[in-house]
């Protein structure tokens, strides 16, 4: 068989133009890990809109109660159990009529009107409810980033040095998971006298393990990834490996458990409040108010149904906003 030999000349190719600029510049604009997570956020119809609904009630928690001119503190036994009345709502049953059908305000002759009606002292609801929105968010996130602070040193430090100092560790977490998280919340607040510090302390007191394992879990399958084993061969201290290279890539399920942390947090601080353990009058939580409402639910559901409507939302929007945060920061997660 012969082989064909042709002699290989510059006639037989031909370069294309090419910019030299085009050729060593990037395809488009670079997209930081962040930046992509937000993207995949604001897809989420459901995320995006827990977090909208967050910050509007964050927004009306602290303004709130000055958009009506009333002070929710002041008593007026002449003012009470007015039902809610807006002018222009009335077809939505904001029209000042009880259980009856009667005009409480024109029986009365009151020319004010409360939004969300008053309490039996006279007091405004509309500004109970938004200042008491206001200290179940701060108990909550106060609770939750406590948790978080603690959760994630302890189980930073367990997870990293391992061995003997880990197995220490995990057993007093064992210890703590193995007594009823309700029973030591309680117990602690018996012993301290009941308010927005005992309450955070006591529910910080077990709330931190379950952030500690988190970390602690994804940190151990961390630092035998290539990049920690290069970094410790190139002589980084300890301290620079955790700060710079473990957290920042444990920060996304970090900030995934502390959005389910603080709807937790919400529900335990309601629930301590409706069993009488929570915050003491003159203060008000939301579960004070719901306490407050269910005794008198059957001729003024009014003041039952804002504030159960208020921690509702609350809650689901966290939800909603921590799935959506999962499904952003690891997308993996999904399936």
């Amino acid at each position: 068989m012969k082989i064909l030999k042709q002699e290989v000349n510059e006639d037989l190719f031909f370069y294309a133009p090419l910019e030299s600029e085009k050729i060593e510049g990037l395809a488009g604009t670079p997209v930081s890990f962040w930046s992509e997570a937000w993207r995949r956020l604001r897809k989420n119809r459901g995320a995006f809109l827990g977090l909208l609904t967050i910050i509007l009630i964050s927004l009306m928690a602290l303004f709130g109660p000055f958009l009506n001119g009333n002070s929710g503190m002041d008593q007026d036994l002449a003012l009470s159990n007015l039902p809610p009345k807006v002018d222009g709502l009335g077809f939505l049953g904001f029209d000042g009529k009880d259980v009856n059908g009667k005009d409480q305000y024109e029986s009365r002759e009151i020319d004010k009107n409360y939004w969300f009606g008053t309490d039996e002292f006279g007091r405004d609801l509309w500004n109970r409810v938004w200042k008491a929105t206001q200290i179940s968010l701060f108990i909550a996130i106060i609770a939750a980033l406590l948790d978080l602070i603690i959760g994630a040193v302890y189980g930073g430090i367990s997870a990293f040095y391992g061995g003997p100092v880990d197995n220490g560790m995990q057993r007093i977490i064992e210890v703590l998971i193995g007594i009823p998280n309700l029973i030591v919340i309680i117990l602690f607040i018996l012993i301290l006298k009941p308010g927005i510090t005992s309450i955070i302390l006591a529910m910080v007191v077990t709330g931190w393990v379950g952030m500690a394992r988190v970390v602690r879990g994804k940190i151990l399958q961390l630092k035998g990834q290539e990049y920690i084993l290069a970094a410790r061969t190139l002589g980084s201290s300890n301290s620079k490996i955790i700060l710079k290279h473990l957290f920042p890539n444990v920060m996304g399920s970090i900030i995934i458990t502390l959005m389910f942390t603080i709807p937790t947090a919400i529900f335990f601080e309601a629930f301590l409040s409706f069993i009488g353990l929570g915050l003491q009058p003159p203060m008000a939580s939301l579960g004070v108010l719901i306490e407050d409402g269910y005794k008198s639910m059957r001729f003024f559901s009014y003041k039952l149904i804002f504030p159960a409507i208020i921690i509702s939302v609350i809650m689901i929007s966290f939800n909603l906003l921590g799935d959506g945060l999962r499904d952003a920061l690891d997308p993996k997660m999904r399936k």
